[in-house]
């Protein structure tokens, strides 16, 4: 079988990843953590995920009767390292609201015509009107991270970026609408397998791009924008959850919990919702605290 990207994610593995992150892909067990930072060794049983997410859909189809009833209008922004899980945590979030007042938001590239636009514009008219869920896979955080990591913005774009973001965002929490900043933290090991099963994998293979082939050489790169990006942009009012996503479905509860525990909602079950883990979920200091990246 032909890998995609003429084979450049096994050819990383083999020939540039460090030593001890190779080491730690060979000599994993099955549902073993590979983020030796990563406060479990081990991922969470199937069975005990199974039973709180069914308690949480429950809770999330009880949020969006009342988003619908409110008028109210809910912003989820999902961010993260590229493999860090944002389209299985989308899909765990969204597969039983209802679709007419829930919808996935994944831009691609811009078009010539909105690139000579401001910068905002084209998310704008992405944004939730009453009664409606919208969850941005990936959004505007794109210039802080990957576009001045790979030069596809000047230092410059990105300074008035920063100076427009902060005020952007308290616009639209001004303006009523619930935002939510969700940002996927992973280990260098963790993404690395992710990517490596992608690779071998006929029915994933489409998520990978060069962007992530070359990307796994910009790791410290990357780790420095991430953590200038998350610092500058937290503020109370537009804060972000950040959560440690090496496990996949300890990461899919607590950000479901992270969106249904601050809001008032009609029928809502507490005791269902459960607590959020304080030692994968927290505010920027989870990514760029020692060990966080």
């Amino acid at each position: 079988m032909k890998l995609p990207l003429d084979g450049a994610i096994s050819r990383y593995f083999h020939e540039e990843a460090p030593a001890d992150v190779r080491r730690t892909i060979e000599g994993a067990h099955k549902d073993d953590v590979l983020n030796p930072r990563y406060p479990y060794p081990e991922a969470m049983k199937r069975q005990a995920y199974e039973t709180e997410m069914d308690l949480l859909q429950v809770e999330l189809v009880r949020f969006q009767a009342w988003v619908k009833e409110a008028g109210a209008r809910v912003l989820v922004v999902f961010e993260g390292r590229d493999a860090a899980g944002k389209g299985g945590s989308i899909k765990a979030f969204s597969e039983n609201l209802n679709p007419r007042g829930a919808r996935v938001v994944a831009l691609g590239k811009p078009t010539e015509i909105e690139a000579g636009q401001w910068y905002f514009q084209r998310y704008i008219a992405e944004l939730p009107t009453a009664g409606e869920i919208v969850l941005f896979d990936r959004s505007w955080y794109n210039r802080g991270v990957v576009e001045h990591v790979f030069g596809f913005c000047t230092p410059e774009e990105r300074a008035h970026w920063f100076e427009q973001v902060g005020p952007f965002e308290e616009m639209l929490v001004n303006e009523g609408i619930h935002l939510f900043k969700i940002w996927l933290n992973v280990g260098r090991a963790t993404q690395l397998e992710r990517f490596l099963d992608r690779e071998r994998d006929p029915l994933k293979q489409w998520k990978l791009s060069w962007i992530d082939a070359e990307g796994l050489r910009k790791w410290d790169e990357y780790s420095a924008a991430i953590a200038e990006t998350l610092i500058r942009t937290h503020s109370t009012r537009t804060p972000w959850t950040c959560l440690r996503a090496d496990d996949k479905r300890r990461t899919r509860l607590n950000l479901i919990r992270s969106v249904l525990t601050p809001i008032s909602y009609a029928r809502k079950d507490v005791k269902a919702i459960g607590a959020l883990d304080p030692r994968i979920v927290g505010g920027p200091e989870v990514v760029t605290a020692s060990g966080g990246i």
